[in-house]
């Protein structure tokens, strides 16, 4: 799982390089040998974004194991949906109106795709598992994304987080896809 998440975060970053160069082409490239140096460059950005991205999915699966033995399961269910809420209403919300130099629309665009991609991320996984997945799942690709994020947003481009926001997008969504399939037992 590990280097297949690799190698997802490093063609996530090379689609999402070339396709800002390709929008904004802030790159002029005097060579092919330039431009094959560029695309290796993402792959490497994207191989390290990709091990954030694993980072940050282990820190939730301890998180979830400690939230699963001190709450009751349904309390902890409930729990991840309003820290899950809150952290998007932060993200769309709160940083415009504390710093009021920051754009609504760059904030609400971008919690609204992360919303987007974590409600069909969620589908999917209880469309693979039960029902019970949905808001693990949803908790995951919103809050744990936004923490994972938070240092680009500090930045305030929007290039910037796209391109490291489609990478880690990518790399958290598969991981969260193949856990169940990571975790079934052997057949003996």
């Amino acid at each position: 799982m590990f280097w297949t998440t690799l190698l997802i975060g490093a063609g996530g970053a090379v689609i999402a390089g070339l396709a800002l160069q390709i929008v904004n082409g802030g790159i002029q490239f005097k060579s092919t040998a330039d431009f094959f140096l560029y695309a290796l460059i993402l792959l490497g950005y994207g191989a390290l974004v990709s091990v954030y991205a694993q980072l940050g999915f282990f820190a939730y699966l301890i998180l979830n194991y400690t939230g699963i033995g001190v709450f009751p399961r349904k309390a902890w269910r409930y729990i991840q949906l309003v820290l899950a809420v809150l952290a998007l209403l932060e993200l769309m919300f709160l940083r415009t109106f504390v710093s009021g130099d920051r754009s609504v629309r760059s904030d609400l665009t971008l919690g609204l795709a992360i919303l987007l991609t974590a409600l069909i991320v969620s589908w999917f996984k209880m469309r693979s598992t039960n029902a019970s997945a949905w808001v693990p799942t949803f908790f995951f690709m919103t809050a744990i994304t936004i923490v994972e994020i938070i240092g680009v947003l500090r930045i305030g481009v929007d290039s910037a987080t796209i391109f490291i926001l489609v990478p880690l997008v990518a790399c958290n969504a598969f991981q969260i896809l193949m856990l169940h399939r990571v975790l079934k037992p052997a057949p003996h």
